[in-house]
């Protein structure tokens, strides 16, 4: 590592690296000022020892039960065998269509790992009708449904077991034999599966929070379901775990904590971009454990994925962190001058080494921070505001007013005055501050019609306001960016797209349907963002060609 205006770290055996991070700009200058400190106070090697102090008296508590990731690379290898059995005996009675019920970080990983390695996985982690009719639309005769919670009491999850189960039985299959869960021990959806005698239940760590469960039984399952050859994920994790424990100026993951966390001024917005890593999706998954890891009590990372042409990587703000995932080389070039004088942060290495570094540096930040990344005190609001919404089932807010197939809603007094769509945007993008954020939360299909269609808004909006944005479809961002939109900074401004679905799917056992549990879902999520002083502008698409024509509106003209 040097200890210049560039800064390389790598990890990995004699024979090369197989993880490697630079710093270059106000991101080394953050490892230089930093890393030494981290290195006296025995940073890596403690949290490898799962020293629940690192953070401070109030996350103690929290954190002597979530340091269990640091060691999965030895202690999932226990489920290894029983899945190479599950999957000979599901492949011999034709069974190779693996569907994913979950949502957070117990879908987010494994639609990683699947992809990395070109492996087929159905992620069903929306209540959105059409995408869950899509989810049994597909031939039931060769599906296995992987449940996947930590409690078994997440609403999107289990309504989808429901749901499956009933499918399952009218189409003469049964259920039971076609239904894994992956859940804590001795929850109450173990007991249930127990009792239902579903195909097979794998206990993950209890010690291990959800975003930072990639390689417990939640990451692993399913990915080793749909054909993924996880041992290898896990010896890629293993081959630089001590590495990481290393209290020394070359740990890469040091020095990836120190560049996120250590900038002065503190560059909170961190862009990410995947330029060739070959890692499916990877931002997603970093986007997840980034944010819902730091953003509280008003501080936080706000991760910002992107793609190649992102306004935000062309004229970067000083509270932009670029972050570009790499694929790993062997070149042996030297960073320029040029590219040392420019801020930016650069990732490469396998999957499971790089799943592992991420969790060792957001900890890392977390403590530069001084938060507890363990905790997700504001995931819960927006849950609790959509149940009080299902029970209560009160009329729904009537529009402010209606312009060309769009509803328009907003919180208190924005809409002061506003009578088009066109309008209404404006006056929420004029609530941007210097240092703000807009967030677009679209509760929508994100696999039909409703991306293709939005696929260039997020650019458009960015490169209208000079500001980074953020894009995440609902209720899936809930489990993400939805703990930092509550409770990290209050410079975001938040626009909800909502639409008619064209699927009809009733919940079993329940006295509300898909469509009726994301429509709380998303007025839910818009009250506790009003009721913390975010703006909030709410639009809803009543007719299937008003979508097309407000993303026109909401790239609108660029900003002078």
């Amino acid at each position: 590592m040097s200890a210049s205006a560039a800064t390389i770290a790598w990890a990995g055996p004699e024979e090369g690296a197989v993880i490697e991070v630079s710093a270059t700009g106000d991101a080394a200058r953050a490892v230089t000022t930093h890393l030494p400190r981290l290195v006296e106070d025995k940073v890596a090697s403690r949290l490898s020892a799962q020293d629940p102090t690192l953070w401070g008296d109030a996350a103690e508590s929290e954190a002597s039960v979530r340091l269990g990731w640091t060691r999965l690379h030895e202690t999932s290898r226990p489920l290894l065998e029983p899945l190479r059995k599950l999957c000979e005996e599901l492949v011999a009675e034709g069974v190779d269509r693996v569907v994913l019920c979950g949502m957070g970080g117990s879908s987010l990983a494994p639609e990683v790992i699947a992809g990395t390695s070109g492996e087929q996985l159905v992620v069903l982690d929306s209540t959105h009708p059409d995408q869950v009719h899509r989810a049994l639309e597909g031939d039931l005769r060769s599906t296995v449904v992987v449940v996947s919670s930590k409690s078994g009491s997440t609403v999107e999850t289990d309504s989808q077991r429901r749901t499956f189960e009933v499918a399952f039985t009218a189409a003469g299959i049964d259920a039971a034999s076609r239904i894994v869960v992956v859940t804590d021990p001795g929850s109450p959806l173990q007991e249930a599966a127990t009792k239902a005698r579903y195909r097979a239940v794998f206990e993950a760590d209890p010690n291990v929070g959800g975003r930072f469960s990639a390689l417990t039984a939640f990451g692993l399952v399913p990915a080793a379901l749909a054909g993924v050859d996880v041992e290898e994920l896990l010896e890629e994790a293993g081959a630089v775990a001590e590495f990481f424990a290393e209290d020394s100026e070359a740990n890469p993951a040091l020095v990836l904590g120190a560049a996120l966390a250590g900038t002065e001024p503190l560059r909170d917005k961190i862009v990410v971009r995947d330029a060739g890593s070959g890692l499916f999706h990877f931002g997603d998954w970093a986007e997840q454990l980034v944010a819902e890891s730091t953003g509280k009590e008003g501080t936080g990372l706000l991760p910002v994925v992107v793609g190649p042409r992102a306004p935000e990587l062309t004229d970067v703000a000083r509270d932009v962190l670029p972050v570009i995932l790499t694929p790993l080389t062997d070149d042996g070039e030297d960073t320029s001058e040029e590219d040392a004088s420019r801020t930016e942060v650069t990732v490469s290495g396998t999957l499971g080494g790089t799943m592992l570094l991420w969790e060792h540096a957001v900890a890392v930040a977390g403590r530069l921070l001084g938060i507890n990344p363990f905790d997700q005190p504001n995931v819960e609001s927006a849950k609790n505001a959509a149940r009080g919404l299902l029970d209560s089932t009160p009329a729904p807010q009537p529009p402010a007013f209606e312009d060309s197939g769009i509803e328009v809603r907003a919180s208190a007094g924005l809409l002061d005055g506003v009578s088009s769509v066109d309008e209404a945007v404006g006056r929420l993008l004029g609530r941007l501050g210097q240092d703000g954020y807009l967030a677009v939360m679209a509760y929508l299909d994100r696999e039909g019609r409703a991306s293709q269609i939005l696929d260039g808004v997020r650019d458009g909006l960015a490169r209208r306001t000079g500001r980074p944005v953020t894009f995440g479809w609902g209720p899936r961002f809930l489990h993400s960016t939805g703990q930092y939109h509550k409770g990290g900074p209050a410079n975001g401004v938040f626009l909800q797209i909502t639409g008619t679905p064209a699927a009809a799917v009733q919940i079993p056992g329940r006295d509300f349907d898909f469509a009726t549990l994301i429509s709380a879902q998303a007025a839910g999520d818009a009250r506790v963002l009003a009721e913390t002083g975010r703006p909030v502008l709410r639009l809803h698409v009543t007719n299937r060609d008003a979508l097309a024509w407000l993303a026109g509106v909401l790239s609108g003209p660029v900003a002078s």
